[in-house]
């Protein structure tokens, strides 16, 4: 059985998640910031994991996953890479009006666009 395909990875990753998010905000000096932040991924991984019969949550979970779900998570996360790099090009650009470098956000839209250009070729390549 493959781990991702556990029901246990997501709500274990989401809990995993909020420890590092937690002693990231504790080192920083926001240790109650990093409580929340800790409850709020427990909570989500409560939900993930207890989710019960939602066809939704079973597909994020990794049970119940057919050729459809597979179809709605690469146009979801799609969705969600022009939403990121929409806001990177927009906040690049508000960093280089304000007369700053534009960093960091100049060079997550340039990861973004090499990783986009990287996977149109490898997936040329093969098709």
């Amino acid at each position: 059985m493959q781990m991702t395909r556990s029901k246990w990875f997501l709500p274990l990753f989401a809990v995993a998640l909020g420890v590092v998010v937690l002693v990231a905000q504790w080192i920083g000096g926001n240790a109650q910031s990093g409580l929340v932040s800790l409850g709020i991924m427990t909570a989500f991984g409560a939900l993930v994991l207890l989710g019960g019969r939602s066809e939704t949550i079973r597909g994020l979970r990794g049970d119940g996953r057919d050729e459809r779900f597979r179809q709605i998570d690469i146009h979801a996360t799609a969705f969600a890479g022009i939403a990121v790099i929409t806001a990177i090009i927009v906040a690049f650009t508000v960093e280089l009006a304000r007369g700053h470098s534009g960093s960091p956000y100049g060079w997550l839209g340039a990861i973004a666009g090499i990783a986009y250009l990287i996977a149109v070729a490898v997936m040329r390549m093969r098709g």
